[in-house]
């Protein structure tokens, strides 16, 4: 007899705790530059992560989140439904980073990423110009022809 309670037990607790255990996508955003070292001088948060189902209708695919300032982020409970998912992490100033998940419906994944700075174009002069008003090309200064058809 107390075998059989102790497995109707067993059964009621994991039948609680499953709701608890709803599909999830969590981890960290990290800054980097070219050679893979942390930025000091940008901190994470404002961050966004956008995680897009591919599997289910368009009006129940994406779910983001922003990421705090010690570069964490989490989906929102009961907001990831079951499926395949392209999550990317995105920040102006930073390539944007994308990864592929599958999850089930009590699925937990962990996605740590590394998004690197953009350097900043260096400016090139144009050839023969000695001023940046040389450079300026005015309508009137260039015949463009419609295609012939």
């Amino acid at each position: 007899m107390t075998r059989k309670v102790f497995r109707l037990s067993a059964v009621v607790i994991v039948a609680a705790l499953l709701p608890a255990c709803a599909a999830s996508i969590h981890g960290t955003v990290h800054l980097v530059d070219a050679n893979m070292k942390p930025v000091a001088t940008d901190n994470p948060q404002g961050s966004v992560v956008n995680m897009i189902n591919t599997s289910v209708p368009l009006e129940q695919a994406s779910h983001s989140v922003a990421v705090d300032a010690k570069g964490h982020f989490a989906s929102v409970k009961d907001s990831l439904q079951p499926g395949k998912y392209q999550v990317e992490a995105t920040r102006i100033g930073y390539m944007t980073a994308t990864k592929t998940v599958d999850l089930g419906k009590y699925t937990q994944k962990r996605l740590d990423f590394n998004l690197k700075r953009i350097e900043e174009g260096e400016s090139k002069s144009i050839n023969g110009s000695a001023t940046d008003q040389d450079k300026i090309i005015n309508p009137g200064e260039v015949d463009i022809q419609p295609p012939m058809m």
